[in-house]
C-alpha cells in the first residue's frame, strides 16, 4: 500500500508519494507511460506554505487553490493565486510558490510525468478560474480527485494504478477543456440555474468546502439579501444558511461511509477550522456524534 504521510506542517493535510519502484514501472507500462502521477495531496489552510525549487525537476506540478490565496513565479515572472484558479508549472522550469500570509491558500496539488504531460499543460502555465457558474462542475472534479487519491492510498495494484492514471487523463483534460467537460452532463443537457432557489443551492455544492455569507450567495443570484432570504426560504422551507450546512453534513456522511479520513480532516475540508464546531453541528443535525456515525450500520 502507499504511505500516506501526515505531518505536523499542516492540519488535516493528505498526501502521498509513490514508491520509486512503482514510479519506474509506470513508466515502463504501456498503458501509463503516456502521463503518470508521482505525488499528490491536499493541503488545507496551509499557513506559511513555501516552497522554492533552483533546480528544475522532471516533473509537471499542478495547483489548484480552493480556497484562500497565494503565489507563483516561473523563472522571473510572479502570478498572483486566488480562490478557484489552477496552474500548472512547467517541468524544467525554475520556480517558486506560496501561500499568502494574510489568507492562506487551500490546496489540491498533484506532481505528474509523460509523453502527454506537456500537451494537457499546454497554456495553463498562468492562472486559470474555474470559479463556480450556472452549469459548472467543481464539485464533480474534486470527487474525481478523491477518487484518484483513495484508489492510489488503498493500494499500489497493476489494475489499481491502470485506473487511477486512466481517472487522471479525464481529470486533466476537465481542466484543459473547461467549457467542454462543464457541458458534457450525463443526459446531455447544459445544466441551468432553473430557478432562483436551484441556483443558489448549485453554487452552495459547488463552494461546499468554504463558508459562503448570506451576501455572496445574494449576489450570485442577483438579490438583495433580505429579500435572498424570504425567497429561498419560501421555496425550499429552509433558510439559505441552514440549507447549506445541511448539505455540508450530508457530504460529511459521505466522508464518514466511505473514506478514512480523521474528523478534523473533514471538517476542514467542509471549511470548518474548529472541528468542536464541526461536531457540535454535526450532532445538532444528524441527532448523533460524528463518531458514532461512522460505526453506525447503514
Amino acid at each position: 500500500m502507499a504511505t500516506v504521510r501526515l505531518k505536523d506542517g499542516f492540519i488535516g493535510e493528505r498526501y502521498l508519494v509513490l514508491p520509486k519502484m512503482v514510479v519506474d514501472m509506470l513508466e515502463d507500462d504501456e498503458l501509463t507511460r503516456q502521463l503518470y502521477i508521482t505525488d499528490i495531496g491536499f493541503y488545507p489552510s496551509a499557513q506559511h506554505h513555501y516552497r522554492e525549487r533552483l533546480q528544475p525537476i522532471d516533473q509537471f506540478v499542478l495547483i489548484y487553490c480552493v480556497g484562500g490565496a497565494g503565489w507563483y513565479r516561473i523563472g522571473n515572472t510572479c502570478y498572483e493565486v486566488k480562490t478557484d484558479d489552477f496552474f500548472i508549472l512547467p517541468a524544467g522550469a525554475p520556480h517558486a510558490y506560496g501561500s499568502n500570509e494574510g489568507e492562506p491558500w487551500t490546496i489540491y496539488w498533484v506532481h505528474f510525468k509523460g509523453a502527454l504531460a506537456p500537451p494537457l499543460a499546454r497554456g495553463l502555465h498562468m492562472p486559470h478560474s474555474v470559479a463556480p457558474t450556472t452549469n459548472s462542475r467543481n464539485r464533480d472534479r474534486l470527487s474525481l480527485f478523491e477518487e484518484i487519491f483513495y484508489t492510489l492510498k488503498s493500494g499500489l495494484s497493476i489494475d489499481s494504478l491502470h485506473f487511477s492514471m486512466a481517472m487522471f487523463h479525464y481529470f486533466l483534460a476537465s481542466l484543459q477543456y473547461v467549457r467542454e467537460f462543464r457541458n458534457a452532463t450525463g443526459d446531455g443537457k447544459q445544466r441551468g440555474p432553473g430557478d432562483m432557489a436551484q441556483a443558489a443551492i448549485h453554487y452552495m455544492k459547488e463552494n461546499l468546502e468554504r463558508q459562503l455569507s448570506i451576501t455572496a450567495l445574494a449576489q450570485y443570484v442577483g438579490y438583495t439579501p433580505g429579500h435572498f432570504t424570504t425567497l429561498f426560504h419560501r421555496a425550499i422551507g429552509h433558510s439559505p444558511r441552514a440549507y447549506f450546512n445541511m448539505l455540508k453534513m450530508q457530504e460529511a456522511c459521505r466522508m464518514l461511509e466511505e473514506t478514512d479520513m480523521k474528523i478534523n480532516q473533514i471538517a476542514l475540508k467542509l471549511g470548518y477550522t474548529d472541528p468542536f464546531y464541526f461536531t457540535r453541528l454535526f450532532t445538532k443535525i444528524m441527532g448523533m456524534a460524528p463518531s458514532d456515525y461512522r460505526l453506525a450500520p447503514h
